[in-house]
């Protein structure tokens, strides 16, 4: 009895199970360099922001064409959301860069425009997040056409330098807008496969 007493307290000594071997995932070490090195390929490989050199910028990735400069640089002061809502019928009725379907963002369309590896600066010098193709020298927000369920005198509004969207009183001057619109691809097929349809009969 004795023996098997000694024994037990060997295999119960702290320093003896400090020892022993921690359990090891296969591949533990590859999993986090493997997963970053994606995302810098995905980052790398998939273009943005197009400036169309007619006052517009296209984000190739969220098929959006944004007008390269916001409302702050047009008026020189804030708006509130209602003359947020007329600047866009302004550029609709004079057909702006050809369209006429200019329109407020959805909050999940600024913040696509949003990266913090992006670097541009607003009318006070600060720097926002969005593409160095856009106009410099503008708001640092945008308000969007989402508004807040139950509390119809409230908008929601994206700031361009810290990322975070709010619920703002429609009236309040103090804001901007940078507005948005569709790209629709009607028909995805380059010319060259069109004519190999076509058949002379």
């Amino acid at each position: 009895m004795a023996d098997e007493k000694e024994e037990f307290e060997e295999t119960s000594d702290p320093e003896f199970l400090d020892d022993e071997t921690e359990t090891e995932w296969v591949g533990e070490e590859e999993w986090g360099d493997e997963e970053e090195e994606n995302v810098a390929l995905v980052e790398d490989e998939v273009p943005t922001f197009v400036d169309n050199g007619d006052g517009t910028i296209s984000d190739t990735r969220a098929n959006l064409m944004w007008k390269k400069d916001d409302s702050f640089k047009e008026f020189g002061y804030g708006i509130n959301w209602f003359e947020a809502q007329d600047y866009c019928e302004i550029l609709n009725e004079k057909k702006f860069a050809g369209y006429d379907d200019w329109r407020l963002p959805s909050g999940e369309e600024a913040k696509s425009a949003f990266s913090f590896t992006q670097s541009n600066t607003d009318k006070d010098g600060a720097e926002t997040h969005i593409s160095e193709l856009f106009e410099p020298g503008g708001g640092h927000n945008t308000w969007t056409y989402e508004e807040k369920p139950d509390y119809e005198q409230y908008a929601q509004k994206f700031n361009f330098i810290t990322g975070n969207d709010m619920w703002e009183h429609k009236d309040n001057e103090y804001s901007h807008c940078r507005v948005t619109r569709e790209v629709v691809q009607d028909d995805w097929e380059p010319e060259w496969r069109k004519e190999t349809k076509t058949f002379e009969r």
